[in-house]
This record gives structure tokens, sequence and C-alpha cells, in this order.
């Protein structure tokens, strides 16, 4: 007997198994930078090659050392690899799976067991492509199945060039820090030298009654304090060099030489453009969108799932009695099933509940993680501007203590001023130097920061 489908029925599931279109959620973030904020700039930090951006031969060796040595990153390419091949597993089954199977079947049947009075001996040789199916994708669920796992695999490449991203940057920061460590370390070197040698004038002139002995004892405690600032900062370089080794994972024995804190040419301001235009092309915030993207599809395959699934198997083969006949016989079969879930549980419904929600948790997160964006890049805009007038008031100090130091040295030496000026004039150079090396340290970190953050073109 043959039923007819009602082709209500057949609108009401057409109407059910139609997908929403995806639409992507407005920014949660005002349209242009808070006012007050320095937006000008030369660059585009998407357009920017790091190595166009990072000048120093001996930073962009160590930056292309850990981009192929540094174990996250290996991990990060192998995520990538993973979530390849999970979307080609998910994605096979839109095509048809076809297996070839061959089966030979002997046997002998006893003579009071045949019903013929003898010994029936009886052979079989099987040769068929079975196991012949495919699901008819009527309602796309398969087809979403396949969404979902193609923008989990694009969101982990995006992941992957967020982390190269980091890890530029962090690379950079830590090859300031070793720099400004390293110069700290000479200017130390030479303070203490220098108060050496004026304990040993302050201990001659003490020998011969011309120096009090409280002047004896500052000299001497400006030297140990000057040894123990020495073993400080040397010990800070050893901890920054030991962090980059990590980093760049094997460093390599012909790094070329690299240029001191003064010439690392990062003084070329990058443009931060308008937040919609930049923030959507942040490796991060394009992560979370196929995220978001997957998790969408993922609930059109949890409500297609409620609509019949229509199947098609069949067989295709050669049997025969013997196997020098077998190419002789052919055998085939099909048989279409169709399958409708009326009974489980709730089980379907609450994966369709489960979709929703987590596509919720990648709205709320595609929306944080803009938002996060637009704060590092607004933080990281007033510093670079903060730090811009910071280091010309550096080296205004810097300036003036020399030309104080000077000062003090000539009166020194015709005896208008003892050893504890000098020895306060010393101090106040070495911490104006030290503030003006630390002040322009920040502004490279924070434009190799910012660079990052603006989706610099890794």
């Amino acid at each position: 007997m043959l039923y007819r489908v009602s082709p209500i029925l057949l609108l009401l599931l057409c109407a059910c198994a139609q997908t929403q279109d995806y639409q992507r959620p407005p920014a949660p973030v005002a349209q242009e930078w808070p006012a007050g904020l320095d937006v000008s700039g030369k660059e585009e930090a998407t357009k920017t090659h790091w190595r166009s951006f990072f000048v120093d031969p001996r930073l962009q060796a160590l930056i292309s050392a850990a981009l192929e040595n540094n174990r996250d990153m290996r991990i990060a390419i192998e995520r990538i690899r993973e979530a390849r091949a999970q979307y080609r597993i998910v994605d096979a089954d839109r095509l048809p799976s076809v297996n070839l199977a061959g089966s030979a079947t002997i046997g002998s049947t006893p003579a009071d067991l045949s019903g013929t009075g003898t010994v029936i001996n009886g052979q079989r040789y099987d040769l068929a492509l079975s196991n012949i199916s495919y699901e008819v994708d009527f309602w796309g669920r398969v087809a979403s199945l396949s969404e979902s796992a193609k923008r989990s695999f694009l969101a982990t490449a995006q992941a992957r060039r967020a982390y190269e991203l980091s890890l530029i940057s962090e690379v950079a920061t830590t090859y300031f820090q070793q720099l400004q460590l390293t110069e700290i370390s000479s200017l130390a070197r030479a303070n203490l030298a220098s108060r050496e040698s004026s304990l040993d004038v302050v201990e001659k002139g003490r020998a011969v009654g011309g120096v009090e002995d409280y002047e004896y004892q500052a000299a001497r405690a400006a030297v140990e304090s000057a040894r123990n600032d020495l073993d400080s900062v040397d010990y800070q370089r050893i901890v920054a060099t030991n962090k980059l080794n990590y980093l760049v994972g094997e460093t390599p024995s012909d790094l070329p030489p690299g240029l001191d804190l003064a010439h690392q040419g990062l003084d070329a301001s990058l443009s931060p453009g308008l937040p919609a235009e930049v923030l959507l092309l942040r490796p991060d915030v394009m992560a979370a969108e196929q995220r978001l993207i997957a998790a969408h599809a993922n609930i059109d395959a949890a409500r297609a799932a409620f609509l019949p699934k229509v199947a098609l198997t069949a067989s295709l083969g050669l049997a025969s009695q013997g196997l020098s006949s077998l190419f002789n016989g052919t055998a085939w079969s099909f048989q279409p099933i169709i399958s409708l879930p009326l009974f489980d549980g709730g089980k379907l419904a609450a994966g369709r509940d489960l979709a929703e929600a987590r596509k919720v948790i990648a709205v709320a997160d595609y929306e944080k993680t803009i938002q996060m964006a637009f704060r590092e890049v607004a933080d990281l805009l007033a510093a670079r501007a903060s730090l811009a007038r910071q280091m010309r008031s550096a080296q205004i100090n810097e300036e003036a203590q020399l030309r104080r130091m000077d000062i003090v040295l000539a009166r020194h030496k015709v005896g208008l001023v003892g050893v504890l000026e000098v020895l306060d004039g010393e101090r106040n150079l070495v911490a104006s130097q030290q503030s003006a090396l630390q002040t322009r340290r920040a502004q490279l970190d924070v434009a190799a920061q910012l660079y990052k953050a603006l989706g610099g073109g890794a």
C-alpha cells in the first residue's frame, strides 16, 4: 500500500529545515578612539611586515629563529593540522562511502543431513562493492556540521597567527630589556670605577689629615652601593637573556651585530585607523568570529536532526560457486531508508539547547574580545603619547645633570666643594641616565605591543 505525504507536512518540514543566515553582531565599542588620543601615524600595521618594522638585524634574526624553533609556535602549527584533519573527517560525510569486500565460503553437509542421502560439498565466492551508503542531506544537517568544522579550522588558523604576533612582540620586548640592562650595566661599571677612584683619593687625603672621616665613610659607602647596583643589574641581565633564549628556542650562533636602544628606529608611529576597521582585522577577533560562525552552524545542524533522515544503501558485486566462474554472475541490492525520530528521551532537544547556549557564549566571547582589543589599543596610544613627553623631559634632565657634574668637578678641583657634592652629582647623573634608558625602553615596548595590538602583518 502506498501513502501520500501531505503537501502541508512537506511545507512545514521545509520551513523547519531552513537555516538562518549568519549576521555579524555589531561591535560593542565606540566608532572612534577616545578623545585626546594621538591617532596620527604613517604606517598601517596590517600592511607592515615585521621585518620592515623591526630594523635591528640582530632582532630580526632572533624573531626568525623564534618563529621556527619556539615550541609553543610548533604546537600552534600542529593545532592547525589537527583542525584541518578534523574538518576533512566531517566533510567526508557529504560524500558516499564505498567498501570493497571479498569472501569465500566452503562447506560440507553429511549424508544423513543433506536430504539426498549423499554428502554435499559446496563452495561460494563473493566479490562486492558493499555498504555503498549516502545520506541525502535534504535539510542541510551534514552541510552544517561540515561548516562548523571548517570554521573551527579557520579559528585555529587565526589563533596561530595571533600567537605568532604575540611571540614577535615578546621577543622584541625581551630583547629591548636585555639591551637596556646591558647599557645600564655599562653605566654601573663605569660608576663603580669612578667611585673606587674617588675612594683612593679620599683615602690618601685622610692619611695626611686633609679629609674628614665622615667623607671617607661616605665615599666607601658609595663604592659598595655602586657594586651592589652592578651585581643586581648583571643578575637581571642574565634572567632577561635566559628568557630570550627560551623564547627563541635555539639561538643562532652567528647572530649579526645589533643596534643600541637609541637607534632601533621604531619612532615612526603606526596609524590606528578607525576601531571598526582595525579591530575586526585582529587575528584574535577573527578567531572569535569564526568560533561564533561555527556555533551558528551547530544550531542549524541540531535543528535539522529533528527532521527525517534519508539514507541510500546499495551493494553491487559478483558471486558464483566456483572461483573460475566468479565473473559470470552479478548480484546487487538497493535499499533506501527514511527515518524520523519519534522519541529519544529529549536527547535531540537537549542537543539543540546545548548548541543555542554555546552560541550565546560565543557571541559574548566575540564581543568581549573586541572590547578588550579596543581597550588595549586605546591604552597603548595613550602610553605612546605620554612616553614621548617623558622622553623629552628625561633627555633635558640628563643634559642638565651632565652640565651640573662638569661644574661640580671643576669646583671640586679648585677646592670649592667637597667629596660629598661630587658623590651627590654622580648619583644624580647616573639616576638621570638610567631614567632616560628606562623611558626609551618603555617607548620601544609600547611600539612593539602596538604593532601586535593593531594586527601587524606578520
